[in-house]
């Protein structure tokens, strides 16, 4: 006897709740696709909400359920009033995708500033910090729930001119990790995604110039 496997349903995400933060564009954007397509009702954020505007229209218009919250992740009273905000029109949230993130052009080390530092590990590390916890809390309390940090291929190996933003996305694997183990029995499951290299916002200059063309050739074998 044929057993077949009903992969539809399997990765069905029909009437989960799914909120992806940084999602005016790049990766987020099409991570708030990938989950509608799968089915769920998926509501974007970003420091702006007007930004989103196009995305929604995109997703309603393919028959999916999608909603937009402003939420600057560099602050602590945006990300309250964005899950206040949640809270009020939906009574759980199954699913965070926190994937806002920041870079700067490639710099060597000697010669950043603290103006270079402080905004991506504000963005990447500390704000990514804020809005796990915010979600981890309901999550703990539904006893359910899947969160998905958004790290990169340089929380496993390193690349010269990136110490900001190499070290924001490390401590983003040890978050992960920690996370995963404080929240396991609480049906609370935190997993990271660590991409390569796509052509997004974040990185446009380095695919636009030739330097920049070459350091990404010599990091790919």
């Amino acid at each position: 006897m044929t057993h077949r496997i009903n992969f539809e349903g399997l990765f069905s995400l029909k009437d989960r709740i799914a909120l992806v933060s940084g999602a005016s564009s790049g990766l987020g954007a099409h991570f708030a696709e990938v989950l509608s397509g799968a089915g769920a009702h998926v509501v974007v954020a970003a420091r702006r909400a007007d930004k989103l505007t196009d995305l929604v229209k995109k997703l309603r218009e393919q028959g999916a359920k999608a909603d937009a919250i402003a939420m600057d992740v560099t602050s602590r009273e945006s990300v309250q009033e964005a899950f206040q905000t949640f809270d009020s029109q939906f009574s759980r949230l199954d699913i965070l995708v926190n994937n806002a993130g920041i870079a700067n052009p490639p710099l060597r080390f000697v010669d950043a500033t603290e103006d270079d530092w402080g905004p991506v590990l504000d963005v990447n590390l500390t704000g990514a910090w804020r809005v796990a916890q915010a979600a981890a809390r309901r999550m703990k309390q539904q006893r359910n729930g899947t969160i998905v940090n958004t790290g990169s291929i340089y929380s496993h190996v390193s690349g010269s001119h990136k110490a900001d933003y190499n070290v924001s996305k490390v401590a983003i694997d040890q978050l992960t990790k920690n996370m995963a183990l404080e929240l396991a029995r609480s049906g609370v499951r935190v997993n990271s995604l660590c991409p390569g290299y796509f052509q997004t916002a974040i990185n446009e200059k380095e695919f636009s110039t030739e330097q920049g063309k070459a350091y990404i050739q010599r990091l790919v074998p």
